[in-house]
Formats: structure tokens, C-alpha cells, sequence
């Protein structure tokens, strides 16, 4: 029988093994009904004290929709008090919208002792993935995700991780409806804009749990909240930054890649390479930028024969640092050293093995802003 990792077991025999299972966690958990799911849920908060739900770094709102509508139901049904945190920073104008105006109770890891802790969640990521702040020193004892299944997330007494969602705001929506739960209009416009955001309005990777989901919110939520922060101000660093992205663009056939050098939030990164996909007859978008010494990329991904997720995995496994996604859409980070020549050159090897995966190494580049229509 496989071992249970728990808190318990990496931080001393003097902490309390509140929620300890006997058995492991079933592989197939992410396909049980929302109900037994969160009856187990419950089980293994059952005995501990204090959670701390952690999201993916450089959050976006699904993430912490997710997050924090988690929280509420571990503090109102498993009786545990629960703070949500993230790393790195939320900075696109949209992200701090979401924040600002729904007054998430969320924190930067900068200001959580860890040790005040006896139960950790991961939301929208998983232990291995390498793109969360949960120190390597303490495990998850609980993973939600809609990603696709990393088989250490098993490891987790509680891992719903692998099911047929287009955001992990539908799997906490799920939760909430099971345990009779009514969320308040800020966390209902939280998980519906997290829903509508990673689906992109329900068009992307639906499911119809997604569209119930939707459904369900959509009375709940505030709408002139949602507005607010679907069209926030923004500032004029973020036209520099557009401004670079369509210069620096290249067309390579039915793909688009652009360096974005320098970028003032990493998640800017995703927001180009969605952009950029917009364009006619594009079968991929590729942007990438550093920020504080780390080299991000991002890719989305419409023709179906590829996955995105799969594709980054491959590509980067030999580099190091963090990668994943899913079918139509992935990102990667990795740490930056050397001089700027060596820096110059990963870039381009990199590069390179995105335009052989895209069959385009062969295509001479066109500037996005020489380009013509079809």
C-alpha cells in the first residue's frame, strides 16, 4: 500500500496527524461525484486547525476564484480557518481589477509564516509542476486542478486533478452546489469571471459542467462588479508593451512568434500570445519575455493535432525550470544566467525548437507589420 505523505510525517512526530487517511487517495477521484468528492474533502480537513491555500504564481482569476471560494468552504463546513496566498505578483490591469473590486482576501507569501499552518492547498497547480510557493519542505494535502494529472499529485491525501473541466473555477462552483453552499455576489462574480476567462466565454475547452456552471453563477453574480473589471484603466506601459509585441512580431506561415524583451509583469506574456492569435489563418502564437531573470514563454495552440501542454513539457524538459498547460493553451518559466549573449542565444534555440514543432523552420520570417491579408 502506497504511503500517505502528509504534514504529519515531514514536519514531526509533535504535530497533530488531524485528517490522516487510512487508505490512498483513489486514482480515479476527479471522476466521482461532487458529493463523494467532497465528503473527502471534508475527511481530510477533518482535525486540523488552520489552511493555507496557495495559488499558482503570478496568479490569474481563475486561479484565485478558486482559491478563495476553497477557503470559504473548508472555514464553513470543515470548521478550519483558511487564508489564501500567492507568489509573484498580479499585474495585469484586468488581475488587479479582479482583486481591487471583488476585496479578495488574498496575500503575497511575503507576509504568511508558514509554520502557522498545519493544512496546505494547492489550487489551479500542482506539487511538482514547479509553479507555486509551497516551500519543497511541507506537502499538499489538498490539489484541485484542471489541468491534466501529474502522478505525484496522487501522493496528496486529496487530489482531484485530471477531470473533464475548462476552468477550476467549475470544480469549486461543483463544490459549493454539493455542500448546499450559496457563495456572495463578490465570490459568485469571482468564480463566474474566473470560469468565463479561462474558457474564453465558454469557447475554449468547454465542458458542459462549464456551461452549468455558468449558468449557475450567472444570477448570483454582480454584473456591475463584472464590469468593472472587465474594462479597468490602463496604464500607458501597457500600450508600450503591445506596441513592442506587434513590432517585434514575426510571421512564419500559420504561426506568429514575438519577443517581448523586458515585460513589467510576467502574465502580460499570455495576454500577447492570446492576442496574437487572433490573427487570420495563425495555428500559433508564440510570445516570450523576461522578467526579473526569468525567461517565460506562452502558447495557444488551434490546431487540434497538437497539444500545447504536452508540447512545452517536451520542449523545455531538457532546460530545467517549470512548464504545463493543456490542449490549447501552456506556458513555461525558466531561470536566467550567463551574459546577455548566452541569454540571446537560449532564446533562439528555443525558438527554434518551437518553429520545428510548428513545421515553419523552413519559412522565411514576415514582420507582422509588412504583412499582408489573405
Amino acid at each position: 500500500m502506497p504511503v500517505i505523505h502528509t504534514l504529519h510525517s515531514r514536519r514531526g512526530a509533535g504535530n497533530p496527524p488531524g485528517g490522516e487517511l487510512t487508505e490512498p487517495p483513489p486514482p480515479r477521484l476527479a471522476h466521482l461525484p461532487a458529493r463523494d468528492k467532497l465528503e473527502r474533502l471534508l475527511r481530510v480537513a477533518k482535525g486540523h486547525k488552520r489552511a493555507l491555500i496557495l495559488t499558482h504564481d503570478n496568479p490569474d482569476p481563475d486561479s484565485m476564484a478558486a482559491a478563495v471560494a476553497l477557503a470559504q468552504l473548508l472555514e464553513r463546513r470543515a470548521d478550519v480557518e483558511a487564508r489564501v496566498g500567492y507568489g509573484g505578483i498580479i499585474g495585469r490591469a484586468e488581475n488587479i481589477a479582479f482583486v481591487k473590486v471583488l476585496r479578495l482576501p488574498i496575500s503575497h507569501v511575503s507576509q504568511i509564516d508558514f509554520d502557522a499552518y498545519d493544512l496546505f492547498g494547492l489550487v489551479d497547480t500542482q506539487p511538482k509542476v514547479g509553479n507555486h510557493s509551497l516551500p519543497a519542505k511541507l506537502d499538499a494535502h489538498i490539489v484541485v486542478d484542471h489541468h491534466p494529472l501529474r502522478e505525484e499529485s496522487l501522493e496528496s491525501p486529496f487530489a482531484d486533478v485530471g477531470g473533464d473541466f475548462g476552468a477550476t473555477s467549475t470544480m469549486l462552483t461543483e463544490y459549493l452546489r454539493a455542500a448546499r453552499l450559496e457563495p456572495s455576489p463578490e465570490v459568485a462574480t469571482a468564480l463566474f469571471y474566473g470560469l468565463k476567462a479561462d474558457t474564453r466565454d465558454l469557447g475554449r475547452e468547454t465542458t458542459q459542467t462549464d456551461i452549468d456552471s455558468y449558468l449557475w453563477l450567472f444570477p448570483r453574480m454582480d454584473k456591475s462588479l463584472l464590469a468593472q473589471i472587465e474594462h479597468p484603466e490602463l496604464p500607458a506601459r501597457y500600450f508600450q508593451l503591445y506596441h513592442t509585441a506587434y513590432e517585434r512580431a514575426k510571421v512564419y506561415g500559420h504561426a506568429i512568434i514575438t519577443d517581448l524583451e523586458e515585460v513589467y509583469s510576467p502574465d502580460m506574456v499570455a495576454e500577447v500570445a492570446e492576442r496574437l492569435m487572433f490573427l487570420e489563418g495563425m495555428k500559433w502564437s508564440l510570445a516570450f519575455g523576461t522578467y526579473r531573470n526569468q525567461l517565460y514563454f506562452s502558447l495557444r495552440v488551434k490546431d487540434r493535432r497538437m497539444n500545447a501542454g504536452r508540447l512545452i513539457r517536451e520542449i523545455f524538459e531538457d532546460y530545467g525550470g517549470s512548464s504545463g498547460g493543456h490542449g490549447s493553451m501552456a506556458g513555461a518559466r525558466l531561470p536566467l544566467s550567463g551574459k546577455a549573449a548566452q541569454r540571446k542565444a537560449l532564446k533562439r534555440e528555443l525558438v527554434n525548437r518551437f518553429k520545428e514543432a510548428f513545421g515553419v523552420a523552413g519559412e522565411r520570417p514576415v514582420s507582422l507589420l509588412c504583412a499582408q491579408d489573405s
